[in-house]
């Protein structure tokens, strides 16, 4: 049994076997057929035949055949073969691609100055960090005043080696924690208004005039930040139009601040005394400005509320009611044109005004 293939043209000796696809090129086979493997259809007839003039028929395809017309000349080009597109890409985050905008001139300097200090730290660590501070603060005023009882009564009484040392050496890291704790907030407050100050000049469509480097050599550097720290909150609030409100608090919070300063040196300069009465001196020293710091921090505290209470972005809008500003309770009269006294033809009465209909009259 002979079988072609459809797609290649092979023929397979299947011998008595049908198969179904070609084992070259995988193309369907086509009807299985007893002739001769040298026997072709379509072939030519024999010379005899065309000699004597006989008619011949057209060959007979066999089973399973049937003629096709395909295009003249050589066979199409193959196909290209898509190549894989691979694995679907995966992201961490949403792309950006064709999302950003660029803006030319003031305004957008204004913004790439706000983009700048977007990182800066949120009101809620603003916060946080305030009140750690303020109940560091509580603690190391607590320890001293402990400490001053001991030294009163160790006037009369001996104490203890280990109570004394633990009243000293609580005391010491009371004071360190203190110091680190009211460093961070001064940078975080410091931080706070750079980044509070780049969003409301960019809400006005302006750009800051200080720039962040100054800010921050301002407000950081001991002692110059006595005198420029509250010159950028005054600006702050003149920009955002909360001057009038917030300049008495401001101001209060500016000068215990220069209180709670000069008490701290103070209290650091006296620190190395060595007899009874100088160190219970500056154990006093030491708690009244740790009471003026905390006083402080809870006035920078109450700075911030008014500042955060709005953002920058809405604005305040109160609504008052208002009198009328044209009630009438009664209609006015209508006026009357000028007659002339001479003319005696004309003696009619001129009308008079009266009350408007469903209104009151006027007491």
């Amino acid at each position: 049994m002979i079988q072609v293939c459809s797609r290649c043209g092979t023929r397979w000796n299947v011998r008595d076997r049908r198969r179904d696809w070609c084992p070259r090129c995988q193309g369907t086979l086509l009807a299985p057929t007893a002739d001769a493997p040298d026997q072709r259809w379509g072939q030519r007839p024999s010379a005899p035949a065309v000699q004597s003039g006989q008619r011949t028929s057209p060959p007979r395809l066999p089973q399973g055949y049937r003629w096709i017309a395909v295009r003249p000349g050589a066979a199409p080009p193959p196909r290209p073969v898509r190549r894989p597109l691979g694995p679907t890409p995966r992201y961490a985050t949403t792309p950006q691609w064709g999302l950003t905008d660029h803006f030319d001139g003031q305004y957008g300097a204004a913004a790439a100055q706000a983009a700048e200090v977007s990182s800066r730290p949120s009101v809620g660590m603003v916060r946080g960090t305030l009140v750690a501070t303020m109940v560091l603060l509580g603690f190391a005023a607590v320890v001293h005043i402990v400490r001053y009882a001991l030294l009163l009564i160790n006037r009369s009484t001996l104490l203890n080696p280990w109570v004394a040392g633990i009243a000293t050496w609580v005391g010491v890291a009371a004071s360190v924690f203190v110091l680190f704790a009211i460093v961070a907030s001064v940078v975080v407050l410091a931080n706070w208004l750079i980044a509070r100050r780049a969003r409301a000049f960019a809400h006005r469509d302006a750009t800051d005039p200080r720039s962040p480097r100054v800010m921050l050599a301002g407000c950081l550097i001991p002692l110059v930040n006595l005198f420029w720290a509250p010159v950028y909150l005054i600006e702050l609030a003149d920009t955002e139009g909360r001057l009038s409100r917030l300049r008495a608090t401001i101001v209060t919070w500016w000068v215990v601040w220069v209180f709670s300063t000069l008490l701290s040196v103070f209290s650091i300069a006296t620190s190395f005394t060595t007899d009874a009465q100088g160190i219970a001196d500056n154990t006093v020293a030491t708690i009244v400005a740790y009471l003026v710091a905390l006083a402080a921090l809870l006035l920078a505290y109450r700075v911030l509320l008014g500042f955060e209470r709005t953002p920058v972005n809405r604005h305040v809008k109160r609504w008052v009611m208002v009198a009328d500003e044209s009630p009438r309770m009664r209609d006015e009269p209508e006026p009357v044109e000028a007659k002339d006294d001479t003319d005696d033809t004309n003696d009619t009465e001129v009308p008079v005004a009266v009350d408007a209909e469903q209104r009151e009259p006027a007491a």
